[in-house]
């Protein structure tokens, strides 16, 4: 009876509240410290440095070159999976039905639009420069591809450079990667209940909200000009559809099959990583020659010759600019968009040496191999030292957040 009292009053409440949440935490502490004994004892096969007893290999890994922040996706995914997350017959059925939008022929007229949407860029960039020499590029580069994905696959009539809602969106676009960044560094935040009450989760809310408005106002405007008399059997006519006028078009004939949260999700993923992985290599493309001058003038005095005075760019022109296509392709090998790929091993591996993984382990498999800085300096023995030291740290990355597996974000292989 005394102890039902106890418990009855607001202190003992509070006492329980409190021995409950201790609770919780040995438990969690204890799930995380027998998955680290599983992945020491899955990994101990491979080289690496010593291993930090909190942070693994989290530094070393940092060292070799920065993340991604690629993780805008990740709080789109909330609602629905598109075609980079899904798995399965879903991922096949619905990359059939997506290819035909990147046919080459669809692709060609393209390039007046983008050239189009450059020429919006570089006409603010003039009046930005007069008033200060120095330009911060990534927003507006990120603002001139979202333009161009709008109206390429999109079907989008306005301009996303004048507009104030693709401002919004790329800026909750960017606070998606920053949360995700903080997240993934904070083992406080890694439960979902926890993480959704949090400031941070809270504010992770607030920029997927704004992102799926603008989503959902592309989709209904697109739906409400199909809608239009004679349109709709225009559309039809085509001979290669836009993004999407094939979604809208499947959703239309197929009914339940095509969902209105499958298509938003659809839309979500290409609208972001349509615009942002694309930003990110232009920008470092512009990096990279601003660090070269000499390469730099070669690529003008290039693009010059080709078109001359005031000839705007087409199709035709892009195999004639060898010299500048070099360029571009050893910037984005220096700064890949996308540093790395992550998979969850859905069945054990044996590698040729007779090394195996277990599944459910979680690999990352790099593509940037910015660490030879010269791609002749992988002659060098000391080079491939270090490149397959990189390499194993990045694979076999023993790190306390390795033991969460982030079911949203990484496909089974």
């Amino acid at each position: 009876m005394t102890l039902l009292v106890a418990l009855g009053s607001v202190p003992g409440l509070l006492h329980v509240a409190s021995l409950f949440r201790l609770l919780l935490l040995l438990l969690k502490a204890a799930q995380l410290y027998l998955r680290r004994q599983w992945l020491l004892k899955a990994l101990q096969q491979f080289p690496s440095p010593p291993s930090h007893w909190l942070y693994g290999h989290s530094r070393e890994v940092g060292k070799r070159g920065p993340g991604s922040g690629r993780a805008g996706r990740a709080g789109l995914s909330e609602h629905g999976c598109g075609l980079l997350l899904l798995n399965g017959q879903t991922w096949f059925q619905r990359r059939r039905m997506l290819t035909p939008a990147f046919h080459y022929d669809i692709l060609k007229p393209y390039v007046g639009l983008m050239a189009k949407s450059v020429q919006v860029m570089l006409d603010k960039w003039e009046q930005l420069v007069a008033q200060d020499p120095r330009l911060e590029i990534v927003g507006p580069v990120s603002l001139m591809t979202l333009d161009t994905i709008m109206k390429c696959a999109f079907s989008h009539q306005g301009s996303a450079q004048t507009d104030g809602d693709s401002q919004s969106y790329i800026q909750a676009i960017w606070d998606l990667k920053n949360l995700f960044s903080t997240r993934t560094k904070s083992a406080f935040l890694q439960n979902d209940i926890i993480y959704r009450l949090s400031p941070e989760g809270r504010k992770n809310h607030r920029a997927a909200r704004i992102a799926h408005q603008h989503t959902d106002r592309v989709i209904q405007l697109r739906k409400a000009q199909l809608q239009k008399q004679g349109e709709m059997e225009n559309v039809r006519k085509k001979r290669h559809l836009d993004f999407l006028d094939i979604l809208l078009l499947a959703q239309m004939e197929k009914g339940n099959s095509l969902s209105d949260t499958d298509l938003r999700a659809e839309v979500d993923t290409f609208m972001f990583e349509g615009h942002d992985t694309t930003a990110s290599g232009i920008s470092w493309i512009l990096y990279a020659l601003a660090s070269h001058p000499e390469h730099q003038q070669r690529c003008r005095e290039e693009i010059q010759g080709l078109l001359g005075d005031g000839t705007s760019i087409t199709w035709d022109h892009l195999d004639q600019m060898p010299y500048t296509t070099m360029c571009i392709k050893e910037a984005l090998r220096l700064y890949p968009p996308v540093p790395g790929v992550s998979r969850e091993l859905s069945k054990p591996i044996t590698f040729p040496d007779g090394r195996s993984l277990p599944a459910g382990m979680s690999v990352t498999t790099p593509t940037n191999l910015s660490i030879c800085r010269n791609t002749w300096e992988l002659r060098h023995p000391r080079a491939l030292v270090q490149l397959q030291r990189a390499v194993s740290l990045i694979v076999v990355n023993l790190n306390l957040m390795s033991c969460y597996r982030w079911g949203g974000f990484c496909k089974a292989l």
